[in-house]
């Protein structure tokens, strides 16, 4: 039987850790994620767990202390955001090239500058390509159902890749929701014991990590992380079936809601899902087709999938929380048309940066956005494909 019990999206991935009881915590406070190491620390403290948690002087020397103790074969977990993320720059290269499988909470905030503590997806786009899987989150529930599924994946044997765990800074982290919990012994039974085939404190096989790798073999090496990467595909889903029979909540690449006859999409991710879910609910009463594809795993992209969920609408709408200052459109609209172009669908695009810095988008306006795409529908004129959703001085 589940535990229900209320917590804020930090105190359900804390919770998470607590019961996955890794070797290896270490971390450095920023702003939104202080407070899952800071809760943590407190069941070190109190013997809940025996991780071994290590205070550092920055969150580079965070991700380093991971990358040792995963190298040596331990289970290791951060936390971080925004800033704290792009100190960590380096190191999440080095992490995924050497195959670590760490996991990390990303609370996401807006990159500086100019500085700013609130959410858009800056960061988490900053490092979308250094070989992590990423995973995001729309409210608590997810935060603590992806942790508890994170280490089966990147532990998973034809994967070997960090994973980090994305949530909205403050709208997910610090809001209390109501949350079903697992219990202690079923988490334990579900994520098993983490036994590396090769790890430096393996007496038997001596080794070396992070050797020089010059013409010779980085290609390959590469290669072997992106054949990882689509491996990975096949894992989350079964680890997502083995996650159902245990708790009956399903999951997958993305949620399709009220999707089977939408003729008006829109695709976005983790928080403005929630508000896009009851915008189409308002809307299909007044009888408009109105549906949203929720990304939830962003790395690997789902690119077959995808366009094949997207395949009969008539008109989408992608919103970005992160502007990629291209001229082209965010991250997530690039990944989107990519998909659809290549499987040979073609269906009116457009691209909606939203939300930057902590900006706050309504229903109102979510409720513009298809309305934008129904006289696109109409007229058959897109315009300008690139646009900006909540800004000031926007004609």
């Amino acid at each position: 039987m589940s535990i229900r019990e209320r917590l804020s999206g930090n105190e359900a991935a804390a919770f998470a850790m607590k019961q996955i009881n890794p070797d290896v915590v270490a971390a450095f406070p920023i702003t939104p994620s202080t407070e899952i190491p800071q809760y943590f620390s407190s069941f070190v403290d109190n013997g809940q767990v025996d991780t071994e948690f290590v205070a550092v002087e920055s969150e580079h020397s965070a991700m380093s202390a991971c990358i040792g103790a995963e190298a040596a074969g331990g289970r290791a977990m951060t936390a971080t955001s925004a800033n704290g993320l792009s100190l960590m720059w380096e190191m999440i290269y080095i992490a995924s090239s050497l195959r670590l499988p760490i996991v990390m909470s990303l609370v996401n905030r807006a990159v500086s500058g100019p500085l700013n503590i609130h959410n858009d997806h800056s960061d988490a786009m900053g490092v979308r390509d250094s070989g992590w899987i990423m995973l995001f989150s729309e409210n608590n529930q997810e935060v603590y159902d992806n942790l508890i599924m994170a280490h089966r994946i990147a532990e998973n044997k034809d994967v070997l890749l960090p994973l980090m765990v994305c949530q909205d800074g403050f709208i997910t982290s610090h809001s209390i929701e109501n949350i079903e919990l697992i219990e202690d012994d079923k988490v334990k039974e579900f994520i098993g014991t983490y036994k590396p085939d090769h790890f430096l404190l393996n007496e038997k096989e001596p080794m070396a990590i992070g050797p020089l790798d010059l013409q010779a073999y980085l290609f390959e090496h590469k290669k072997q992380q992106a054949d990882a990467m689509r491996n990975a595909k096949k894992v989350i889903l079964d680890v997502a079936k083995d996650f159902e029979k245990m708790t009956g909540r399903k999951y997958g690449f993305f949620e399709e809601y009220k999707m089977e006859d939408a003729e008006v999409v829109i695709v976005c991710m983790n928080s403005t899902a929630g508000t896009t879910k009851a915008t189409v609910d308002k809307l299909r009463k007044e009888g408009v087709k109105a549906g949203l594809l929720k990304i939830r795993v962003f790395r690997p992209f789902p690119t077959e999938e995808v366009a094949n969920a997207l395949k009969n609408a008539k008109a989408i709408a992608v919103l970005d929380k992160a502007d990629s200052l291209n001229g082209a459109g965010g991250a997530l609209f690039e990944d989107v048309v990519s998909s659809m172009y290549v499987s040979n669908i073609h269906v009116p695009t457009v691209d909606y940066v939203y939300g930057i810095g902590g900006r706050d988008t309504t229903m109102k306006e979510i409720e513009s956005v298809y309305r934008d795409l129904l006289k696109i529908v109409e007229t058959g004129d897109i315009q300008n494909p690139y646009r900006y959703l909540g800004v000031r001085g926007d004609k």
